[in-house]
């Protein structure tokens, strides 16, 4: 295994491969372990594939602009049988309904029910943290929580909370109430008060809270204040009060396909793997009207899809697949490290005595597949078309999704994370029958079993097993695990029941979409910050600015605000990688259109020492041209795949004023610093300040 910083330098020679960038067949780390349970010993297959329902709603409201679709939603501790039948159920957290209409079943999953929303009706949520026991007192974590790094840091009270609190001593893992805060991931034009801002987050209202505990973060009370005003409010108790908050979503954007999820300072990679996500599907409106070009009238796509009121055992042909990797112990528990050991075996010393955490790992990877909450799940099928919104909820694993063990499939890309694309994309005459995705990246995908031969079809996985840097699977890297983690699902193909009337992808027309123009440039760093106690030792991962020369400046969470673009101003992007690794790189409150990537050379800094400000230089490789984004990157995009050895570059208008955050969506990543808080607009009467001031 070479050393990361000659890694880093080979990237100044760029390339160009299927997935943009090739290390040329270096392996970065070893493939690693996981819980005590050998997934060789689960079986595969054995568990038919959850459809998940519709979010039942709380009610309908009217604010005097028109009608609101509200819910009370919460997230609990409960069991779940994960694994096949016959091993032992999962304790989980999830989220599920509190209050519903027409007294409709309260399901707790995880993944979690889908709210189904419609363009221009908001949607108002009451999210509550009920993470506490029968007797109200507070469950701590399921996994193992490191209390040095920058997180939410409730045990240092009202003026140490959201920091990096210091120690004389190597800390264990906290065990305290557990805070939440939640993101939808996706929502555009979305106030900051709604947006699950990493410093909002809440305490459960346990009865044992311990004394001089800060009950919710920084932002809290402040977005409060501001969601009352704008009279986002619950119906009986207007004010949010302890354990919860209540936020508004517009739904002013084209359909799409996002999801929700905590979003916990410092926390999100255990809150997010313990299970509370779903998915949040928009519906409607301009972005939604598609011509069948046979006949210009409206195209028919498959469905139905999961919908409120359905009859019990109807069958649907549009269905969200929630992809995840997971580990488990020998007992039905979820496996996650506990010790930093487990990455790079370093065993410490940790912090205080060097700048390692103790239980941070730089990424994580599961050596099981789930889908929808079960692992390696079947679905049966019939010989016709199925369209499935497919979202990859991994920690840190870059899926490659491989229909090429499925004789006869036709798969077609018709939107991503915005909506749809510019044109339909036959991924199966474009890329091999593969659809790439990073960690929450999603894909709108119409897959045609009509000439799959009746029988069994896996759909695999040849990502790696290891961070991703571009490539392609058995040339650059090695693809995952063919037994374990190369496999995703089965399909059982059996004839079709009736016609097909859903319009072929080949004859879509989707929605015009005009190219943004104009805007000044942001170059912007992705930047390691290695350990200056050990070799070759990731301390932290960081976002940062880079100058007219080059020269990138690392930034901490905690640091001003560097990123504020004026109210619908429309900005240009540069996201330079001067790592070893791809970063899905995700920005809140906007979409953006992909413009191009371009190699370029990445100069460290002269001198040791991992945390200089001025870390090093990056800067375009002579007389490289930019390539333009993938045919199925075109349209909007709230999350980009940022390769090493290039400056991918993106293109959004800003349109809520507000605080807001953008980070890579690697979560390990963002939970240790690579996460940064920017500003549409000035700065707010009453907000907590942002900088290091008011954090020392």
């Amino acid at each position: 295994m070479i050393n990361r910083r000659t890694f880093i330098a080979r990237t100044s020679l760029g390339g160009f491969g299927l997935y943009l960038w090739s290390p040329g067949g270096v392996q970065l780390l070893a493939q690693i372990p996981g819980g005590s349970l050998d997934p060789a010993d689960i079986a595969r297959f054995a568990t038919p594939l959850l459809v998940p329902p519709a979010m039942p709603r709380a009610g309908t409201l009217d604010d005097g602009r028109g009608q609101i679709d509200y819910y009370e939603i919460g997230v609990r501790q409960f069991t779940q049988q994960v694994l096949p039948a016959g091993k032992p159920p999962t304790t989980v957290w999830g989220y599920g309904p509190l209050a519903t209409e027409n007294d409709a079943s309260a399901i707790f999953n995880a993944p979690s029910l889908t709210i189904e929303a419609k363009t221009g009706t908001p949607v108002r949520v009451k999210w509550f943290n009920q993470l506490v026991d029968a007797d109200n007192k507070y469950l701590p974590h399921l996994l193992p929580v490191d209390q040095t790094l920058h997180w939410a840091n409730p045990p240092g009270g009202i003026t140490g909370r959201d920091r990096r609190p210091t120690f004389s001593e190597t800390p264990g893992s906290y065990i305290g109430p557990v805070p939440l805060v939640t993101h939808v991931h996706g929502a555009v034009s979305v106030g900051d008060e709604s947006d699950g801002y990493a410093e909002a987050w809440y305490l459960p209202d346990a009865a044992d809270v311990p004394r001089g505990y800060a009950r919710e973060g920084t932002w809290y009370r402040f977005f409060a204040s501001k969601a009352i005003r704008q009279g986002i409010r619950a119906p009986r108790s207007g004010a949010w009060h302890r354990g919860t908050a209540v936020c508004q979503y517009p739904n002013s954007q084209r359909a799409s396909t996002a999801w929700y999820h905590d979003h916990t300072l410092g926390m999100t990679r255990l809150n997010v793997y313990a299970g509370p996500a779903g998915f949040f599907i928009i519906r409607g409106g301009p972005g939604d009207e598609v011509i069948d070009t046979r006949t210009e009238t409206p195209a028919v796509f498959p469905g139905p899809a999961p919908g409120h009121g359905d009859s019990p055992g109807t069958t649907y042909f549009e269905i969200p697949l929630a992809i995840q990797d997971r580990s488990f112990n020998a007992d039905g528990a979820l496996f996650y490290p506990d010790t930093r050991a487990f990455f790079d075996e370093i065993a410490g010393p940790y912090i205080p005595h060097t700048d390692i955490s103790p239980i941070w790992n730089p990424e994580f990877f599961g050596d099981t597949i789930i889908v929808n909450g079960n692992t390696w799940p079947f679905l049966n099928v019939e010989q016709r078309r199925y369209r499935f919104r497919l979202l990859n909820g991994c920690n840190s694993r870059f899926l490659i999704l491989d229909f090429n063990g499925i004789p006869g499939v036709d798969v077609w890309q018709v939107g991503n994370e915005g909506g749809f694309l510019t044109a339909p994309v036959n991924m199966t005459a474009a890329n091999g029958n593969r659809i790439l995705m990073a960690p929450a990246e999603r894909a709108d995908v119409i897959v045609d079993f009509t000439n799959v031969p009746v029988g069994s079809h896996a759909l695999a996985n040849v990502g790696p097993d290891e961070p991703f840097g571009g490539g392609i699977p058995g040339v650059d890297f090695e693809a995952a695990d063919a037994t374990s983690t190369g496999l995703v699902m089965l399909f059982k193909v059996r004839p079709a029941l009736g016609d097909d009337a859903s319009t072929p992808p080949q004859f879509l027309q989707l929605p015009v979409i005009v190219p943004l123009t104009g805007g000044i440039t942001r170059p912007l760093g992705l930047i390691e910050q290695m350990s200056e106690d050990f070799d070759d030792a990731p301390a932290e991962t960081r976002l940062g600015t880079v100058g007219d020369d080059g020269r990138w400046t690392s930034l901490g969470w905690n640091q001003a605000v560097t990123e504020n673009p004026s109210q619908g101003d429309t900005e240009t992007w540069e996201f330079y990688n001067a790592t070893a690794d791809a970063h899905p790189i995700h920005i809140h409150e906007a979409v953006f259109q992909v413009v191009d990537r371009q190699a370029i050379v990445v100069e460290e800094h002269e001198h040791e020492g991992a945390h200089e400000e001025n870390g090093g230089r990056v800067y375009l490789v002579p007389g490289s041209e930019p390539r333009p984004p993938e045919l199925w990157e075109s349209g909007w995009k709230d999350t980009v795949i940022a390769y090493p050895g290039e400056v991918t570059r993106v293109r959004a208008t800003f349109t809520a004023a507000g605080q807001y955050v953008w980070h890579c969506h690697i979560v390990e990543h963002e939970d240790n610093e690579m996460m940064r808080p920017y500003r549409i607009g000035p700065m707010q009467p009453g907000q907590p300040d942002d900088t290091d001031a008011s954090h020392e």
